[in-house]
């Protein structure tokens, strides 16, 4: 099949990072400058738009030809890009991402840091940082611009020949990287899954502007008095400024070598050497809480029809191939917690502040838990939300064939009883409200949420041990007793860890269950899924590790905090923990498959939820639940449930 290579250099006064593209390409100015291509192995040409260059009709024709693929590095600009600009529908099943299938890889995502990992002949030419920032961005008026806004090629002929010159380059480097990238094959079903993707993205989901306006008006009127508040108390003309607060609490008798970040605030308070400093510390504390970035980036990103695109990264999480949200984070939304959220909410809508603050207290909180309420149905439509329950629990349990634990979950479902139970040695009955064995529930939740992947104390700490009144010393011997009650669990890290090993140092394939395998090919250990596609570990070898005393696994890799590619050290805990999250996101991809099968509108998905806008008089709970608790044909006897209700704002039940 013909191959269309395609990049594009824009132009929009909307910024691309803060706003998303679809917001991008609905500014009044936005236009395509220069558009970049090439078919399979033919020369790459490129047509400035600027200068009125027509696209070839053959480019044209070709851009919903279904028996050509388009592609691209990061396909969702492009495809958005060219429907707005050109006026036609860029259908995502005739198109592939190059930016995903190196994340299937586990490629870094920039297209400059991939060419140099594969070490390519060519190489993303590095002036176009600043050629972008001349020509695709508005500029702001200098004494050498004059009152000019934006820089067009006439401004500056020569650079505008280097920045064609730098679209033809990236196309070069694309197709190259491609090509490397074709011993690899992303399986079809997986593309068809990214069109999906793409599908959810373009629909995006509605946003309700009334409330995220007032949320910000509400925050601004807050901190206002907040800072006026610190200004009676400290005589300063800013408060907000460190060198100025920590001038006036020295005087006051209180150092602050370590600055004022906010996790040092906290221990500033025990030190408070009055009631003026404890108050100003309170209030600077109060003052650093941020609230409402979800809600500017709502309100910066949101398009004309008032709904949120594009906050959905295929892959982003490329260890297991796991979504990754954007723009407004939906993957990590605060939990609402109060019983009436509508009542807030409409509070709140309507500009109430006062009555808000009484009702709740800060308004940083309750701004806090009505985020999710900002996202709202269609006219006529409703939400359904189902979540898989325990889904981590039930693959684990699956894949290391435990089977009391898969007895649990196609029973009655209760694992945190039944775990304390197994753990304690008590019957289950007795765990229940109003029972001494009811507190061993908490034990029992946190073990089976933490110590599946071989976590320790620090895991369960994380999980909310300590929150939920277990005492720290009581941790140790929590993860030895749900080991002892979870022995082919524990059992499947260290089978995981020595079929990682056997297949780098035999350069072979080793099996391990449930059509999950360990293969080395070409420098990169896969993991093979039953699902039929493959997690990837480039360049493993194994490392003496001085911590276990023994060698253990390592492989070159994007490190998560420092977002570099370097060295990453795994072992057998580790390596589970990336199949059954892999394995998950498998069965909720399956789910979406379905769903989408069934004509359900899905709008977001987050982590193993997904938000349905459905049309009232269609559709129900119990249809969805049931499509997402059906069998898998890639996983026999993995028992699957979900649980779901409706909602006319989204929120957590």
């Amino acid at each position: 099949m013909t191959v269309l290579q395609i990049d594009l250099e824009t132009y929009s006064s909307v910024d691309l990072i803060k706003s998303g593209v679809y917001r991008y390409v609905e500014a009044p100015d936005f236009e395509i400058l220069l558009f970049g291509y090439a078919y399979d192995d033919e020369p790459v040409k490129v047509v400035d738009l600027t200068a009125f260059e027509d696209l070839p009709d053959r480019v044209l024709s070709d851009l919903v030809n279904p028996d050509v693929i388009k592609t691209a590095y990061n396909a969702n600009f492009e495809r958005t890009c060219i429907s707005k600009h050109f006026g036609i529908k860029c259908d995502p099943s005739q198109w592939q991402c190059t930016s995903v299938w190196a994340l299937t890889l586990g490629l870094p995502g920039n297209l400059s840091d991939v060419a140099k990992v594969l070490k390519l002949d060519a190489q993303k030419d590095m002036r176009g940082k600043n050629l972008i920032k001349y020509f695709s961005v508005p500029c702001k008026p200098t004494k050498t611009n004059g009152k000019r806004t934006r820089n067009y090629p006439h401004h500056d002929p020569e650079k505008w020949q280097q920045y064609i010159e730098y679209n033809l380059q990236d196309v070069v480097v694309e197709r190259e990287i491609r090509c490397k990238l074709e011993r690899f094959p992303v399986p079809k079903h997986e593309w068809n899954l990214w069109a999906l993707d793409q599908k959810i993205n373009d629909l995006g989901v509605r946003l309700d502007p009334v409330l995220v306006k007032q949320a910000i008006a509400c925050d601004e009127q807050y901190k206002s008095l907040l800072i006026q508040e610190a200004k009676e108390l400290t005589g300063l003309d800013n408060p907000n400024s460190d060198t100025q607060l920590k001038n006036w609490l020295a005087i006051q008798g209180l150092e602050t070598p370590e600055g004022l970040g906010k996790d040092i605030v906290p221990s500033l308070l025990d030190q408070a050497p009055n009631e003026e400093v404890k108050k100003m510390l309170e209030l600077r504390r109060e003052m650093g809480k941020t609230s409402v970035s979800k809600y500017n980036a709502m309100e910066r990103s949101v398009c004309e029809d008032s709904r949120i695109k594009g906050v959905f990264q295929f892959c982003g999480a490329n260890r297991t191939w796991r979504w990754a949200g954007r723009i407004f984070q939906p993957q990590n939304l605060p939990q609402n917690k109060i019983e009436d959220l509508e009542i807030a909410r409409e509070t709140l809508r309507n500009g109430d502040f006062d009555l808000l603050e009484m009702m709740y207290g800060s308004p940083l909180f309750i701004l806090s838990q009505l985020i999710r309420t900002a996202l709202i149905p269609s006219d006529g439509c409703r939400f359904i939300v189902s979540d898989f329950s325990a889904i981590e629990a039930r693959v684990i349990a699956w894949l290391a064939d435990e089977k009391w634990v898969l007895d649990v979950f196609k029973g009655h479902g209760k694992i945190y009883e039944a775990t304390a139970a197994q753990m304690f040695k008590v019957p289950i009955e007795t765990i229940v409200k109003g029972h001494e064995n009811y507190s061993l529930r908490a034990k029992g939740k946190v073990a089976t949420l933490a110590c599946g992947y071989s976590g320790g104390p620090p895991a369960l700490i994380a999980m909310g041990a300590l929150k939920s009144g277990i005492p720290e010393e009581d941790l140790p011997g929590i993860i030895k007793q749900w080991r002892n009650a979870n022995p082919n669990i524990v059992k499947l890290w260290y089978a995981a860890e020595n079929a990682a090993i056997e297949a780098i140092q035999s350069k072979t394939t080793v099996k391990l269950a449930h059509g999950v395998q360990y293969r080395f090919e070409a420098g990169i250990l896969f993991a093979d899924l039953p699902s039929g596609r493959s997690l990837a570990y480039v360049n493993p070898r194994l490392k003496y590790d001085s911590k276990f005393n023994k060698d253990g696994i390592v492989f070159d890799g994007m490190e998560q905090t420092k977002k570099k590619w370097s060295a990453n050290r795994t072992y057998g805990g580790r390596l589970v923990e990336n199949l059954i999250q892999a394995i998950a996101r498998d069965c909720l991809a399956e789910s979406l498959t379905r769903l989408d099968k069934e004509g359900y509108k899905i709008v977001m998905h987050v982590h193993d939820e997904v938000v349905l806008d459905v049309p009232i008089g269609t559709g129900s709970v119990e249809h969805v639940t049931a499509i997402m608790g059906q069998e898998i044909d890639w996983a026999k006897a993995l028992p699957l449930k979900a649980a779901g209700f409706e909602c006319d704002f989204y929120q957590k039940d």
